[in-house]
């Protein structure tokens, strides 16, 4: 349980890469723009979400420095194009505390999604809607009041567009936000959001995956692991499974993100619904 020192380096590196991006596809045809949005601009967007949400654990600069990880997943959030990191860090200390927390858990699906994405059509555009409901989800099932940090986080964002904007014109802009919306749908990446936390065993809500799109996605398929040791960074987390392999190698698991979204489309037992959902008292209502 200590800071990863690497992370900061590369969350920098994919920041610059993607401003690089930025100046390139300045004059790229449409076409192309949504072609590398998608097949470049994608992959570094949703790793940069998964590097937020190990900094949300602190891991960049420990928990003796909280505010530097909280301003330092400002940064990383500017190639994101919409603020996200702050509002991220809110939500998903809950997701820890009360796993399928039936109104806390802001990661389990809605009753009416649940009901209205359950044929593969369907199923399939949910998939592709995945940031949609992911930022919009939050609003309905567990409103917070927001905090300052957020505002600082969207002032930053609404800079950094306006800076990129009145530099290089609107289509650096349509690529950073193609990419994140594109790279967090219906996505190879994306198959993790599924693979997580979807009961595809009955009595098994949460799996890990050792696949080798671990290595662009900061470990979060070690995600058993990462339940278990929150604190623990993303590198470090193929070493729990090696450390104690008697708790984690007989457990199911995942072997393709792609074959997840491929069940979970195709296979009527899959869908919103299939998860586990718990009653959670509150520390306030006396647990």
């Amino acid at each position: 349980m200590r800071p990863d020192p690497h992370l900061k380096w590369l969350v920098l590196g994919m920041v610059l890469a993607q401003l690089l991006a930025c100046w390139l596809v300045r004059g790229l045809a449409w076409r192309w723009l949504l072609f590398w949005a998608y097949a470049f601009g994608g992959c570094v967007n949703h790793s940069l979400t998964l590097a937020i949400h190990d900094i949300s654990h602190n891991t960049a600069f420990g928990t003796g420095h909280p505010a530097h990880n909280r301003w330092f997943a400002v940064f990383a959030n500017l190639p994101l194009g919409v603020p996200y990191a702050s509002s991220f860090k809110k939500y998903h200390v809950d997701h820890h505390r009360y796993l399928g927390g039936d109104g806390l858990d802001v990661d389990v699906p809605t009753r009416l999604e649940g009901w209205l994405f359950c044929t593969p059509a369907r199923k399939l555009l949910w998939l592709a809607l995945q940031p949609f409901f992911y930022s919009l989800r939050p609003l309905c099932v567990h409103p917070k009041a927001m905090t300052r940090m957020e505002v600082f986080n969207a002032l930053a964002q609404l800079a950094a567009n306006a800076t990129i904007f009145t530099l290089w014109g609107l289509k650096p802009m349509v690529y950073l936000l193609a990419s994140s919306l594109l790279g967090l749908g219906l996505h190879p990446i994306s198959g993790h959001f599924v693979a997580e936390h979807y009961m595809f065993l009955k009595g098994h809500e949460t799996y890990s995956y050792y696949g080798p799109l671990n290595w662009i996605t900061f470990n979060v398929g070690y995600h058993m692991e990462h339940h278990d040791f929150p604190s623990i960074p993303g590198c470090n987390l193929p070493l729990v499974r090696k450390i104690a392999p008697e708790y984690y190698d007989h457990l199911p698991q995942h072997y393709s993100w792609v074959k997840v979204l491929w069940d979970f489309v195709s296979e009527d037992s899959l869908g919103p619904y299939a998860r586990v959902k718990r009653v959670c008292k509150l520390a306030k209502d006396g647990l």
